[in-house]
């Protein structure tokens, strides 16, 4: 049901674009209650970078609560220019709302710039993981050298695997797109499983490209893009303190840098970053803790995109429906009263809505009122692990999709004993 493969799909996740090397290490940050080969060994730090000074944009979580990490990283792009070389991640701990968290979030970047040669403010930092817990240095102090080390362009798994808290699997994405007859390549890493909802979609998200962008244009291109990915994306309603996305670009492609937003190749590169964004939202989404299925609500017919945006959202975002969905309950009622409470005008009595899978679709309201449908059909439908609901205003030309999952036992049970 992926509509968002439209581009030649390669592998390398942030190490497939030109130039950008990987390494992750285990340096037992926190050690894993049964400290059995298997856990103690999970990478839990990693390293990427490039071979070029990189023009770089970022978009931060909205929470008034922000990790130090975060802080460090738009304290260092704004010293630098905009400009960036390496990023340093960890997992295991969010290195937030503590005394010494931003001296720490620093001395990560200074270890990075001073094994690599470079300056530190051309090095960013994230964190994620328990919060208020003091982050220990000495086993980063002790990785940092490895990393460098051990940067290759072939590691970008341990990468994707270092920054994993409650992630049961990797998420990686990457095409080529051509500008100017030059083959360009574009691919991220992404993680988040919990607290993730609306406004910077609190997860950490990192996106590499060989293509030439100017910091202007690439700020511009991901905070659009954003706004359509990631802030439609949320898993429980809880917006985190670190969540951030960073997006890098090189100019080792060959094509002449894209300057205006005006130029044909801005469509171009637009468009590839969103089907990255796109299909890295969805593995975030279909990886909810806990979750069995992932959830898609596509809201057609409005007449603005935020009204779109803003009801789709309100379908993915209902507690009882997500619920519902995970029971493979046609139960529509919750549908319309999500869409009733989000804040937009519309008028009830022309909204169709759908339910779609692989298996099929049916439709269970038609003009704000309920249709006759086989329950036996719906359910049928309801037990693919990916789900859509359609949802037609009926009033207009745009649209826009949310994503989310359903809420299961095992939500509850993950998020009981975080800490231990």
């Amino acid at each position: 049901m992926n509509k968002y493969n439209t581009l030649k799909t390669v592998s390398g996740g942030i190490c497939a674009a030109k130039g950008f090397k990987a390494s992750g290490v285990y340096c037992g940050i926190k050690r894993p209650a049964n400290d059995t080969p298997e856990t103690k060994h999970k990478n839990d730090i990693c390293l990427f970078a490039s071979d070029a000074e990189c023009n770089t944009a970022a978009v931060y979580t909205q929470n008034k609560v922000k990790g130090a990490p975060l802080l460090v990283t738009k304290a260092n792009l704004e010293k630098s220019g905009g400009k960036s070389i390496a990023v340093i991640v960890n997992s295991k701990n969010a290195n937030t709302c503590n005394a010494d968290g931003v001296e720490k979030a620093q001395m990560m970047c200074d270890l990075v710039a001073e094994e690599m040669n470079i300056q530190s403010e051309k090095v960013l930092v994230a964190s994620t993981g328990v919060i208020g817990q003091v982050l220990p240095i000495e086993p980063i102090e002790k990785a940092v050298p490895i990393l460098v080390n051990n940067l290759d362009y072939g590691k970008n798994e341990e990468a994707a695997s270092a920054i994993m808290t409650t992630d049961t699997v990797k998420k990686e994405y990457a095409v080529e797109f051509n500008i100017d007859g030059c083959t360009c390549t574009l691919g991220g890493m992404a993680k988040g499983s919990g607290m993730i909802h609306p406004n910077m979609a609190t997860t950490l998200n990192f996106i590499t490209t060989d293509c030439a962008v100017s910091s202007e244009i690439l700020q511009k291109a991901l905070s659009e893009i954003v706004k359509v990915t990631y802030n439609c994306l949320s898993i429980d309603g809880d917006t985190s303190t670190n969540d951030m996305v960073v997006l890098m670009a090189n100019s080792l492609a060959c094509n002449k840098e894209i300057q205006s937003v005006d130029e044909p190749a801005y469509q171009v590169f637009k468009e590839a970053l969103f089907e990255v964004m796109a299909n890295l939202t969805r593995m975030l989404a279909k990886d909810g803790e806990g979750a069995s299925k992932l959830l898609e609500c596509v809201c057609s017919g409005a007449d603005s995109k935020d009204k779109a945006i803003v009801i789709a959202k309100s379908v993915i975002c209902s507690t009882l429906f997500k619920a519902a969905m995970f029971g493979e309950d046609a139960n529509w009622g919750r549908v319309l009263c999500a869409i009733g409470y989000a804040d937009a005008e519309f008028d009830i009595n022309k909204v169709d809505v759908a339910l779609s899978s692989e298996y099929g679709t049916i439709e269970v309201c038609k003009n704000g009122s309920g249709v006759e449908f086989s329950e036996e059909t719906a359910a049928e439908i309801l037990k693919s692990d990916e789900i859509e609901i359609h949802v037609n205003l009926n009033e207009g030309n745009f649209d826009a999709t949310a994503w989310g999952c359903d809420l299961t036992y095992d939500y509850v049970k993950i998020n009981g004993d975080y800490r231990t």
